[in-house]
């Protein structure tokens, strides 16, 4: 949690320094007064307002704690950092020596922490936050195998006239190769199954 003490003329020119350094409003942050500033005596004894604004923790907040605790538990040596952000989607990589741990055969244990960690975002927030992880570039190298897999699926399906079932994967993946076959004329989509095990099936279009 980001704290800040600024000094200022005016207890508003104060608060203003500090949650411009923050880059936060004020409705997301806790603003102290410590000091009210005093003019003194013909300039003796003057003094500027003194302000210690703390960001509120957000939700978000909430799943970077559950991922930090966790991979400690792991004794993986990696932390969290925050690339962006914003009201609904929190981006995050693992960085660190050991973070190659955290991505699993076909990305399975990054996606499951991410899976869990969007469980604990979301348990207390009054609207519907995505909370993205990556290491590394990770994630742009997986959706250009996606692409080239489902491109070559689409092929098979087309000329074997068999439904393809792809491994389960979650809804981000899914929607790639959702996109990535919208346009093609000879086969079709369909998602199937509850999360976190719902798959993609790729089938020959009946006409």
């Amino acid at each position: 949690m980001r704290e800040v003490s600024k000094y200022g003329k005016t207890v508003e020119l104060a608060i203003s320094s500090a949650l411009e350094e923050l880059n936060a409003t004020a409705d997301q942050a806790e603003i102290i007064v410590v000091e009210r500033p005093r003019s003194g005596f013909l300039g003796i004894g003057s003094k500027k307002a003194l302000v210690r604004v703390t960001l509120k923790k957000t939700p978000f907040d909430s799943g970077i704690d559950f991922l930090k605790n966790l991979i400690e538990k792991m004794e993986i040596s990696a932390h969290v950092q925050v690339s962006d952000k914003n009201g609904r989607i929190c981006r995050c990589q693992f960085v660190g020596h050991d973070v190659s741990q955290l991505i699993g055969k076909h990305g399975q244990t990054l996606n499951a922490l991410q899976y869990l960690a969007n469980l604990v975002v979301n348990k207390n927030a009054d609207h519907r936050m995505t909370l993205m992880l990556d290491v590394g570039n990770y994630r742009e190298t997986r959706k250009l195998a996606l692409i080239s897999l489902a491109d070559r699926v689409a092929e098979k399906v087309a000329k074997t006239k068999k439904t393809y079932r792809f491994d389960p994967m979650p809804s981000f993946e899914r929607k790639i190769i959702h996109s990535e076959l919208a346009g093609k004329s000879l086969i079709e989509t369909f998602s199937f199954g509850e999360e976190p095990h719902r798959y993609v099936t790729v089938a020959p279009l009946n006409k």
